[in-house]
């Protein structure tokens, strides 16, 4: 079934689907292999619910069968707020990727079996390879329009709504305060490890999150209504003045607008509709102050 998202574009919100799964699944898997077999924990709400279960089995001896991991039930509970957040304050394809998220990774954490032998013996390499996973896992959900759940939907809910503001940097505010728990209740080498693995995923998040990689894009061409078409699929403002060719000496029109990475194939294809001989230049920017609109 075709959809048109707000940008203009017609995907296929079923293969969006099957992204955010792929994505689940990946992160999931990171979390199993490579974090779990050490003792380590995430970060996040999946690293509060370890946390968690660490306290109520260690410190509070509840008696819990051995096969099960209560950290992906706690990790459901935790996200039913969260997910109230997604419906009103995101959007309702957004909701429903995150439940189908949420709800697998609820199931792998507490059914899949932790490897026995290790997978991975030494604690670096192992946070580092599983950071990496888990961030490109959670950057293809957010690619897809959808979210792991957990922390990341306060970071889709703000980059939202302030100005650079980036889903890794929330997960970094809230990993800080689990990591220091971390340390109190077990040790510093404990802490130090899961530290290394947040900053690496967080970096990999941000990376593989295309939404937050603004793009400053400046159009030279001869033909009218390239603007008007910007506006019209984009959503996006657009700068317009006349020039002169240096050595044809024709009047060129000169544009400049402000993008996501993610609409940079959209944006290439309305002005080439228009004018296929049109000459765009594409400069990555860090930060724009001013009404700059943050979509999914």
């Amino acid at each position: 079934m075709k959809t048109k998202i707000k940008t203009g574009l017609s995907t296929n919100e079923a293969w969006r689907f099957v992204l955010v799964a792929a994505g689940t699944i990946l992160f999931s898997a990171a979390v199993n292999l490579f974090l779990t077999p050490l003792n380590l924990y995430n970060g996040g709400a999946l690293g509060i619910a370890q946390l968690a279960r660490t306290i109520l089995i260690d410190y509070l001896h509840i008696s819990v069968p051995e096969q099960i991991d209560i950290s992906g039930i706690i990790y459901l509970l935790i996200n039913i707020p969260l997910l109230l957040l997604a419906y009103k304050g995101v959007s309702r394809l957004f909701f429903f990727k995150t439940v189908m998220s949420v709800v697998l990774t609820t199931f792998i954490v507490t059914v899949i079996p932790i490897p026995d032998p290790l997978l991975i013996s030494d604690p670096l390499t192992s946070c580092i390879i599983g950071g990496l996973t888990y961030g490109a896992g959670v950057g293809l959900c957010l690619f897809a329009g959808g979210s792991g759940g957990g922390i990341d939907i306060l970071g889709i809910y703000f980059s939202k709504r302030y100005r650079n503001f980036s889903v890794g940097k929330v997960s970094v505010l809230i990993n800080g305060a689990i990591y220091l728990v971390c340390a109190l209740l077990f040790n510093a080498e404990t802490a130090v490890y899961c530290i290394i693995y947040a900053a690496i995923a967080s970096f990999t998040v941000d990376r593989a999150h295309s939404q937050n990689i603004m793009v400053q894009v400046t159009i030279f061409t001869k033909q009218q209504g390239v603007a008007d078409a910007i506006m019209k699929n984009i959503y996006r403002g657009v700068t317009e003045w006349q020039g002169d060719g240096a050595y044809t000496h024709e009047n060129t029109n000169i544009l400049v607008t402000a993008i996501s990475k993610y609409e940079m194939n959209l944006l290439r294809r309305t002005v080439q509709e228009i004018d296929p001989n049109a000459f765009i230049i594409y400069s990555k920017v860090m930060n724009i102050d001013g009404n700059y609109l943050k979509k999914l």
